[in-house]
């Protein structure tokens, strides 16, 4: 083994090491006590303790909060990959004076923080009535995950040969009809990557929806985190086991779609 392949892989482990050992931490931890975790915080389950994980999985807070954060996140990830394809589609197949400067522009969004739009999308929100709606959260969100969506498949779908729209357009297929038919078919793998990214960016989005709700009731999984934290102080084992189950289904949709997600990201950069 060469010296470079031997500084790849221990950088590999150590960044594994850094993602992993925190997240065990958090899981493990849920599976004991908070006594066992205040006497020996490094230390592993013996035995271990369901307690903590069946109250929070059988606790109505935790599912209403679940259901508010895939409410927005499908919402959120449709409206992305809706308009960014289509926006993704005209960048790349229609020729027109301006198109690489609003290419640039969507680009440029890659560097916008939420902070600075703080003031200004509250009094917005507030003005379309949108406080304390999911919608209030999900719009916004969207458009944060646009310009990533629109470097993605910018590339991919410019990568289409363009014999395959030629022969569409003979066929008597129209523009419209070659984008449905032909065209996200064969963008499905870079669709996908930035479904993926959409859905965990929402999913994890914490400051939106603090903007937004003021109402428990409509709080979001990373909101009821630290609510449950702020009302559960004392017992840490809890804490742990409410967080580790909340990070759940994000990490299971990104594991299911990691493979098409390499691959999109893959054409892209190709393209």
């Amino acid at each position: 083994m060469s010296r470079r392949n031997t500084v790849g892989y221990l950088a590999a482990f150590a960044v594994i090491g850094v993602t992993m050992v925190p997240l065990l931490f958090v899981v493990l931890g849920g599976f004991r006590t908070t006594a066992q975790i205040n006497s020996s915080p490094a230390g592993l389950p013996g035995p271990f303790v369901w307690d903590n994980y069946r109250e929070v999985a059988t606790s109505p807070q935790f599912w209403r909060l679940l259901g508010n954060s895939m409410l927005i996140a499908v919402i959120a990830t449709t409206l992305a990959v809706v308009l960014g394809s289509m926006a993704a589609f005209a960048l790349s197949r229609y020729v027109f004076r301006g198109r690489e400067a609003f290419y640039t522009l969507f680009t440029l969004g890659l560097l916008f923080p939420l902070g600075v739009a703080t003031l200004p999308l509250y009094l917005w929100l507030r003005q379309l009535n949108l406080l304390e709606n999911p919608l209030g959260v999900a719009i916004p969100e969207a458009a944060f995950s646009l310009p990533v969506t629109i470097v993605i498949l910018r590339p991919f779908m410019n990568a289409i040969p363009g014999e395959l729209e030629d022969a569409a357009l003979l066929d008597g297929a129209a523009k419209l009809g070659f984008f449905w038919r032909i065209l996200l078919p064969l963008s499905r793998p870079a669709l996908i990557t930035v479904s993926v990214l959409a859905f965990v960016t929402s999913w994890n989005f914490y400051l939106l929806p603090l903007l937004v709700f003021n109402d428990s009731t409509n709080f979001t999984l990373p909101l009821g985190v630290a609510m449950f934290q702020s009302e559960h102080t004392q017992d840490t084992a809890k804490v742990l086991a409410f967080t580790a189950l909340s990070m759940i289904p994000a990490l299971t949709f990104f594991v299911f779609a990691e493979r098409r997600m390499v691959g999109g990201l893959t054409g892209s950069v190709k393209g």
